[in-house]
C-alpha cells in the first residue's frame, strides 16, 4: 500500500484504487480544515462500496465545474490568458469637430476641399484663389485653416467653413481663367450673366454652371446654407475694399473697423455671372468680397485682415 504524500489519513487509499491521485493547490483559497475533510472522505470510499463511489465521483464533477476548489494533477487545461487590445491614444476633442469635404474636382483632376470647423446650422463659408492670379486670397485662406485649427474656441459657437483653392489649375498656371480658359467669377448663374467671346479675359463660359470649380462652390452654399460669405479676392491700383451685395453693409462696416479698407457696394464696372451677383443680389445672402491690396505680401495682408475676418464672425448677422 502507497500513501498519498501529501494527505494525512489515517486509512491511506490503496495503488488499485481507480481514483486519479489529487493535488490541492494552496493558492486554490480551501482552508487546512476543509482539505483534511475531504481527503478524509475520499479514504473511506473503499469501505463504503458503489454508493460512496459514487458520491465520490458527484464531488468529483463538482471540482471540476468550479474551477479554484481543486483539480486533478494534469487534467484540467490552463485557463487562456486574453491580451486586451492596444489602444490608440485619444484624439483632442476638438479634433473630432474639424473635417474636410471633398466638393468636386477642378478641370484638371484637382480635389476641391473644404475645411469645415465645428457642427451647426448656417456656417459662415469663406473661400479663395478663384483667380489664380491672385495668390495671397488663397494664402490667407489658409492660414485662416491654420488658425482655427489651433484655437478652436473660436468657432465653439460660430461654425466655419473655408475653400482655400477654388481655382488650383489657374493658381499653379498663374492665369486668372481655369484650364479651360472660363473666368469663374463669371461663370456662376445669376440672373445677370450673359454670353462673352472665348478668349475674352472675362469670358464666362459657353454657358452659366459649366466649370466643375463653379459646380463645387454652388454646392458649398447649397450644401451649407451659410449665414454670411466671404469670396476673398485680390486688385492692383489701390482699390482694394471690402465690397458687399446683399443685406451685407453692417458686416463690411465692421471688418472696416479692423482691415480699414473703404466700404463699397459696387466695384464700379459690371460684374455679369460674378459669385456676388448670384449668392449676394438674386439669393439674398449677405456675401463680403474682400478685396485685397495685390502689391502687399500675404504677411502685411494677414495682419490687416485676420480680426477683420474674425470680427465679422463674432457677429450674430445673417443668423
Amino acid at each position: 500500500m502507497n500513501s498519498h504524500p501529501s494527505c494525512p489519513l489515517q486509512s491511506p487509499i490503496t495503488t488499485s484504487s481507480p481514483l486519479l491521485p489529487l493535488s490541492f493547490p494552496r493558492r486554490a483559497g480551501l482552508s487546512a480544515r476543509r482539505r483534511e475533510s475531504i481527503l478524509s472522505f475520499i479514504a473511506t470510499i473503499p469501505r463504503a462500496g458503489a454508493r460512496g463511489f459514487l458520491l465520490f465521483l458527484l464531488l468529483l464533477f463538482s471540482a471540476i465545474a468550479l474551477p479554484g476548489c481543486f483539480r486533478t494533477s494534469g487534467s484540467l487545461p490552463e485557463p487562456e490568458l486574453t491580451v486586451p487590445p492596444v489602444l490608440e491614444p485619444a484624439r483632442p476633442r476638438h479634433e473630432t469637430s474639424i473635417r474636410t469635404v471633398t466638393l468636386g474636382y477642378s478641370v484638371q483632376g484637382k480635389p476641391l476641399v473644404m475645411t469645415v470647423f465645428g457642427f451647426g446650422p448656417n456656417p459662415i463659408f469663406i473661400f479663395g484663389g478663384i483667380h489664380g492670379t491672385e495668390p495671397t486670397s488663397a494664402q490667407l485662406a489658409n492660414r485662416l485653416v491654420s488658425l482655427l485649427r489651433d484655437n478652436p474656441q473660436i468657432w465653439r459657437n460660430t461654425p466655419i467653413a473655408i475653400l482655400p483653392q477654388a481655382n488650383p489649375d489657374g493658381l499653379a498656371k498663374g492665369t486668372r481663367q481655369n484650364i479651360n480658359g472660363v473666368d469663374c467669377n463669371r461663370n456662376f448663374p445669376a440672373n445677370n450673366w450673359r454670353t462673352s467671346r472665348p478668349g475674352h479675359r472675362f469670358y464666362g463660359g459657353p454657358r452659366p454652371l459649366s466649370e466643375p470649380e463653379t459646380q463645387a462652390i454652388v454646392k458649398a452654399v447649397q450644401t451649407l446654407q451659410p449665414r454670411f460669405i466671404v469670396p476673398i479676392h485680390s486688385i492692383p491700383g489701390g482699390k482694394y475694399c471690402n465690397n458687399y451685395d446683399g443685406p451685407a453693409r453692417v458686416l463690411a462696416e465692421i471688418m472696416a473697423q479692423k482691415n480699414h479698407y473703404p466700404v463699397k457696394a459696387s466695384m464700379g464696372y459690371p460684374t455679369p455671372g460674378s459669385f456676388g451677383s448670384w449668392a449676394g443680389i438674386d439669393r439674398n445672402i449677405p456675401t463680403i468680397t474682400l478685396e485685397l491690396p495685390r502689391e502687399q505680401p500675404i504677411s502685411r495682408v494677414w495682419l490687416a485682415n485676420r480680426n477683420a475676418i474674425l470680427a465679422a464672425a463674432q457677429t450674430h448677422i445673417g443668423r
